[in-house]
């Protein structure tokens, strides 16, 4: 009974764990860019009190043994690098990635961070950054008297300047990809950064290798679906609930083990 009290207490913490990741798939619902995660669950250790395959007698063997599980434990915390839905807001430097790959952003200390949430702007010095003000890599620089901006699907930005019929390149996007996407190391404010684990990233033009096109004007919105959500968390919900109760029961149990001599 001492060991049900650890076991069922193992699957209450597990499924507060399980809950706190699906709160923040939802408190991420509108998050451009975002991708949701899933918790992994693995058993814990048992405690073997009759060995499987060992003799009943000298001529037979046990088919199977006793082993005792000792509860549950979260395993990781996977994302899930499904493509969200494409929302079209007519901002000339909302950019979406349709396929795999990830824009390039210069962090504050000099690294480069990978993102998927394309709504970038222009600061003073004409960059295309970030809402954070980083620089998108390679850096692009929009002049001032530019009129309109047109980037096309392999990442191509050229511009419409005052004065000029023809349009003027300015540079060209180029995404990043890796081998296990889900090893990224998420650091928030829509920033991944690699790892040993996710490789190192492979850079190249938009639509060739395996990356994938970018269209101007849209958004990817976070792939969070909200109905699935509300379902693990009542499942999270429930299963808190009834290792609770196997907390209660294995509670009698002891209490009634103890009266036993009244």
């Amino acid at each position: 009974m001492i060991r049900a009290l650890w076991t069922a207490a193992s699957g209450m913490q597990a499924q507060q764990k399980n809950i706190d990741v699906v709160a923040n798939n939802l408190a991420n619902v509108n998050t451009t860019g975002f991708k949701r995660s899933r918790a992994d669950f693995q058993d814990l250790m048992y405690q073997n009190l009759k060995s499987t395959g060992s003799p009943a007698t000298n001529a037979t063997q046990v088919p199977t043994g006793i082993q005792i599980g000792l509860g549950t434990r979260l395993a990781a915390v996977t994302k899930i690098f499904a493509p969200g839905d494409f929302s079209q807001t007519g901002n000339e430097l909302d950019i979406a990635i349709e396929g795999d790959g990830f824009f390039q952003i210069q962090q504050p200390d000099g690294t480069t961070g990978y993102s998927r949430a394309g709504a970038f702007k222009r600061d003073s010095q004409g960059r295309i950054v970030t809402t954070d003000g980083n620089p998108l890599l390679p850096e692009i620089v929009i002049p001032s008297n530019a009129t309109k901006i047109n980037i096309g699907s392999d990442g191509t930005v050229s511009v419409q300047q005052a004065g000029q019929s023809a349009p003027t390149t300015v540079g060209s996007i180029q995404l990043a990809a890796f081998s296990n996407p889900a090893g990224l190391s998420a650091q928030g404010k829509n920033i991944y950064l690699p790892s040993d684990a996710s490789g190192t990233a492979t850079t190249g033009t938009p639509g060739q290798n395996g990356l994938g096109t970018v269209t101007q004007g849209l958004l990817e919105m976070s792939n969070v679906n909200v109905a699935e959500e509300m379902v693990n968390m009542i499942v999270g919900q429930r299963a808190y609930e009834i290792n609770s109760k196997a907390v209660q029961a294995s509670d009698e149990m002891l209490q009634t083990a103890n009266n036993m001599r009244r």
